[in-house]
């Protein structure tokens, strides 16, 4: 039997960034300068070597932790990780926010180089990591996509006989002859996915950009992400949403604070990372075990998690996403309760709270309530900015105090998505909220014109 090697293989890969620097893309210019200065080693890292990142010779920080800042001014987003992906594995790579996920497929992708180590990648890849990425503004999709094309390497031909499964994937026919940057993010990232997807990259690798679309188009992709899997195609698909990774992938990798710390089977590797690495729970005593808390026990919270629309449990939500808050509940007395209200809040890092929100206040008190269930509470795109929050949560019996966790009962975490719309992020996660409005001007003539 002839050994066939893997499509991806990452040895010793590590990945370091100046703290408060952004990482941008060389000019033509900047690129010829390099290459004329170093024409051997730039040339033979660039063309010569079209599946390999060879390793740098950047000297290593006085401090090497994973995730934390260096006494020099650094940070490693990537330490040290090493794995390898056959052809037609599809893989899903979870971890917490700033883990290094994105960091990694960048790298894989050749958008970023890495600091160390070195990553072989042998196939045509197809990326979708961020809003934007690979599209020239100016050009219309029609021509985006041939774009694409010809730098996947395919002929006029074969991407004319993938265009209109494309278009009408993306569901932009109308637009398709507008340049890109009339678009919206929506718009830019159905075209993307579907360029992505359709135009048969033998490795696709897929960041969860997918969250700023609406859920029936995320259900759309992850339905074409496994048939790009049944047709024997490598995947790599960063997620937060559990459920889809376990659906979707056979293998998942779990990256912590930039190193690769277990990979294996979706069920296990997911279990140790809710139950170890991202505890929602107040100091790590399950909500049902813990003791402080006031109320005549009527009713007692016993769990909290968030979920998306179509009932996934979440590790983390995205600004502008619609999420469900769910709050596990039982009843300490036989008699089913009656008039029962239920609210949560929201608090910041320094134990701010930013907002509170009960049934009542919409008109939703319960007449009754079973004696084992969950309060579901449907938030329609999440206000928040990036950051992790404390969440609370009261329920009352009768307008009697019946259950007050007094140290709340868990986390939200929440990472950047698409609030507006338009693909800006706001102020930069600086501020907690995030609001819309209408901007006009308007000409205040009541006031006499001076002459300057």
């Amino acid at each position: 039997m002839s050994y066939e090697p893997p499509v991806i293989r990452v040895e010793n890969l590590g990945k370091r960034f100046r703290i408060g620097q952004r990482e941008g893309y060389l000019t033509l210019r900047d690129t010829l300068a390099r290459a004329f200065k170093t024409p051997l080693g730039i040339l033979r890292k660039k063309f010569l070597s079209p599946i390999s990142n060879l390793p740098s010779s950047v000297p290593s920080p006085q401090s090497s932790v994973p995730g934390q800042p260096s006494t020099d001014g650094f940070i490693w987003a990537l330490k040290n990780v090493s794995f390898e992906v056959k052809r037609g594995e599809v893989v899903g790579i979870i971890g917490r926010n700033g883990a290094g996920k994105t960091t990694l497929l960048k790298i894989l992708s050749r958008i970023t180089e890495p600091t160390e180590g070195y990553a072989e990648v042998r196939g045509r890849i197809g990326s979708l990591l961020e809003v934007g990425t690979g599209f020239h503004p100016e050009l219309t999709g029609r021509e985006n996509i041939y774009l694409n094309g010809a730098i996947l390497g395919m002929k006029k031909k074969e991407i004319d006989k993938k265009f209109d499964e494309i278009v009408a994937f993306a569901e932009i026919e109308k637009f398709i002859d507008t340049p890109v940057k009339y678009y919206s993010s929506g718009m830019y990232v159905r075209l993307a996915f579907a360029v992505a997807a359709h135009l048969e990259p033998e490795i696709l690798l897929v960041d969860e950009v997918l969250a700023v679309g609406d859920a029936a188009f995320q259900k759309k992709c992850l339905g074409k992400m496994g048939d790009v899997a049944n047709e024997g195609r490598t995947v790599l698909f960063v997620s937060h949403n559990m459920g889809a990774v376990e659906n979707l992938c056979p293998k998942v990798f779990l990256l912590d604070a930039g190193e690769l710390i277990r990979q294996g089977k979706p069920q296990s590797i997911i279990n140790y990372y809710l139950e170890t690495l991202l505890p929602s729970t107040i100091e790590g005593t399950p909500l049902s075990e813990r003791k402080d808390r006031s109320g005549n026990g009527k009713i007692r919270l016993t769990s909290f998690h968030i979920e998306d629309t179509e009932g996934n449990k979440l590790v983390a939500a995205r600004s502008g996403m619609d999420v469900v808050f769910v709050f596990g509940f039982r009843c300490l007395d036989r008699e089913k309760p009656k008039n029962v209200d239920i609210g949560f809040s929201i608090s910041s890092g320094n134990d701010q709270i930013l907002f509170v929100l009960y049934g009542s206040y919409t008109g939703q008190v319960f007449e009754t309530v079973p004696l084992f269930g969950v309060f579901r509470c449907y938030v329609s795109r999440l206000p928040l900015s990036p950051g992790r929050y404390r969440v609370g949560a009261r329920v009352t019996v009768g307008r009697e105090e019946a259950d007050f966790p007094r140290n709340g009962v868990g986390y939200l975490d929440v990472e950047a998505g698409d609030f507006y719309g338009t693909g800006s992020m706001g102020f930069d996660g600086l501020t907690p909220f995030l609001v819309t409005g209408k901007w006009e001007v308007r000409e205040y003539t009541s006031v006499i014109k001076q002459k300057w």
